[in-house]
């Protein structure tokens, strides 16, 4: 493949996943891509040591959408003078391919791949409603790949295996899993508070991630409940903790989405209220549509309302969601980039 190849996006977990699979499957392939990200947010600790990395640069933005004026006018600033870096960064080692994953981090490599001759811009969009930079630079993009377009020539999510590997269909209801995802929910965390004594005296156990801000508070209720609980803020090892669930109750982000769907696991998804554009409701809408998911607004959650969701034919949903998404989404995607790119 001629040139370099750079895999920029980030600001929050959903992102970084998918960034994430796709520097893994370079890697596979003898390829060290280079990361572009922010210092604000999550990229740092992701990928600022990363080893499969050729390098990693982490540039002063930070987001447009939901500021006043005066924000976006900074943002935007922040964002033009960063491209300069990535303009020095595409020249100095060749690139050809920029392969956006959304997010605020996403917008200088994005920008300056399309004002490069000879730079070819690739996006992955990850939910079902378009983000507002990738709504701006998909009109210039040479692809767009989403799970959720019938017109993408890979609708697989670029899932990482170990969620495949770690997939069972589930016939029977031993353990319940809450997720709030990286950062938490603490609406998820409260509901998993006041549900945890009724699946304590029906016998079913509780893994529960809380975030890291609430981690603490959230641990301390388990306790004075008396009630034992697999309790953790963040773990790479999330694939085996929902291998040994049953079921989940859970945000819909489109990362954990697919992932809850490539592990086969059934899931309650009770959409964030704030997403941008409600994203996270469309996500789940969509499996839901297809009978494979079971949705609830924050606001309408009860607990009869959860064991009523518990008692249902879940073993059937499970067998379901195995054919849901295969495994071979980032493989497929690579291809055609490496294919388009010799």
């Amino acid at each position: 493949m001629k040139g370099s190849v750079v895999i920029t996006g980030g600001g929050t977990g959903g992102h970084l996943k998918v960034a994430d699979t796709f520097i893994e499957e370079f890697h596979k392939r003898g390829i060290k891509a280079i990361f572009v990200g922010s210092v604000n947010g999550q990229d740092k600790n992701w990928f600022e040591n990363d080893k499969r990395l050729k390098k990693a640069i982490f540039l002063d933005t930070k987001g447009v959408v939901n500021k006043k004026f005066s924000g976006k006018i900074k943002s935007l600033l922040k964002i033009f003078s960063a491209m300069g870096t990535c303009n020095d960064l595409f020249s100095k080692h060749n690139v050809k391919i920029v392969i956006s994953v959304g997010g605020f981090s996403a917008a200088p490599a994005a920008f300056s791949s399309i004002l490069t001759f000879g730079c070819k811009l690739y996006i992955h969009e990850q939910n079902s409603v378009m983000g507002k930079l990738n709504e701006v630079t998909s009109k210039f993009a040479t692809g767009v790949f989403s799970s959720f377009d019938n017109k993408s020539l890979v609708k697989d999510y670029p899932v990482s295996n170990e969620f495949f590997d770690n997939a069972r269909i589930r016939d029977k209801l031993k353990t319940i899993i809450f997720l709030g995802g990286s950062q938490g929910a603490q609406h998820i965390n409260n509901f998993a508070l006041k549900v945890a004594p009724t699946l304590k005296k029906t016998g079913l156990n509780i893994i529960h991630q809380t975030g890291s801000n609430d981690f603490q508070r959230v641990k301390d209720a388990y306790s004075k409940m008396n009630i034992e609980v697999d309790v953790f803020d963040f773990t790479k090892d999330l694939s085996i903790k929902m291998k040994e669930s049953d079921f989940a109750i859970s945000r819909a982000g489109a990362s954990t989405l697919w992932e809850l769907s490539a592990n086969a696991l059934p899931t309650l998804f009770i959409p964030y209220p704030y997403a941008s554009k409600d994203h996270q409701y469309a996500n789940a809408m969509f499996l839901k549509q297809q009978q494979l998911c079971y949705i609830c607004r924050e606001k309408d959650l009860t607990e009869e309302l959860f064991i009523k969701y518990l008692k249902k034919d879940n073993h059937k949903i499970s067998k379901k969601l195995v054919n849901s998404i295969m495994c071979n989404g980032v493989e497929s995607i690579v291809d055609i980039l490496i294919e388009n790119n010799k």
